[in-house]
């Protein structure tokens, strides 16, 4: 990229002048870079109430955003691409044959089936594993680690709403890929596409999935850089590969248009 000058710079002589000559050259750099590395779309839609964003980190992984509020979602069984809906949110979490392997609770209620019932949402299956909670009454978010919906710490169990995957562990330093490996993370160092969940300081919930197939290192690491430096409190990865899908007003992503049987959906106002 080129850009011309000449008739930009202030004419100005002496040290002074250099100074302020060099300190526009440095600031006219940084934007630059900052461009190079963010491709930060805003779409602010009042009537479902989220903004979508894209991103693209040091690495070269784009990420497509929809931030939203935790009270803006609802749990729901689909059994369709998640871009064939009706829906705006993207997919949720694991399964298998149609059964939900990931929790996926409203209120104290599996999404599908009732509780204990396998491939309900109730559990998830094999192993403890990362499960984003949205405590309504408290107001706060937490991942919890845990096999059964039972087993959730919140304050009134008719007030929230739990989604599995597994743990992202944000504030875990180099020990992260340890606890996602020990929850069974599938294809880890593969190139697949990758989606998940986080919150920041303010309680935003972010809803990802990543524009081209990435390492599990990778997206996570896109993560941290790109979507609220600094303010990420923690977050859990979602069904990934094929069933990587997100749907809204801007972007509709169907991954290899396979069906999915769960997603996260924004609510209708």
């Amino acid at each position: 990229m080129f850009i011309v000058l000449k008739n930009r710079l202030p004419v100005l002589k002496g040290r002074r002048g250099q100074l302020l000559v060099l300190g526009f050259l440095l600031g006219l750099i940084l934007s630059l870079a900052v461009a190079a590395f963010s491709e930060t779309a805003l779409f602010h839609n009042p009537s479902r109430h989220y903004t979508y964003s894209t991103y693209k980190s040091a690495g070269g992984v784009k990420l497509h955003a929809m931030r939203t509020s935790p009270d803006n979602i609802e749990l729901k069984p689909i059994r369709s691409n998640v871009t064939n809906t009706e829906e705006f949110g993207i997919n949720g979490g694991f399964f298998w044959n149609g059964d939900l392997l990931s929790i996926a609770v409203m209120n104290d209620k599996p999404i599908r089936g009732v509780p204990h019932e396998y491939g309900s949402g109730w559990t998830n299956i094999d192993y403890p594993k990362g499960t984003l909670v949205w405590d309504e009454a408290a107001g706060a978010f937490s991942v919890q680690v845990v096999e059964g919906a039972n087993q959730l710490q919140v304050t009134d169990r008719s007030r929230y709403w739990a989604q599995g995957g597994v743990s992202m562990a944000l504030g875990a330093g180099a020990k992260w890929a340890e606890q996602a490996r020990k929850e069974d993370m599938p294809a880890f160092g593969e190139a697949r596409l990758r989606s998940g969940a986080v919150y920041d300081k303010q309680n935003n919930l972010w809803l990802l999935v990543s524009g081209e197939p990435c390492t599990v290192p990778e997206f996570r690491s896109a993560v941290l850089e790109v979507i609220a430096p600094g303010q990420l409190v923690d977050g859990i990865f979602l069904d990934g590969d094929g069933s990587s899908q997100m749907r809204n007003s801007q972007a509709a992503l169907k991954g290899d248009s396979r069906e999915v049987y769960q997603m996260l959906a924004l609510r209708r106002k």
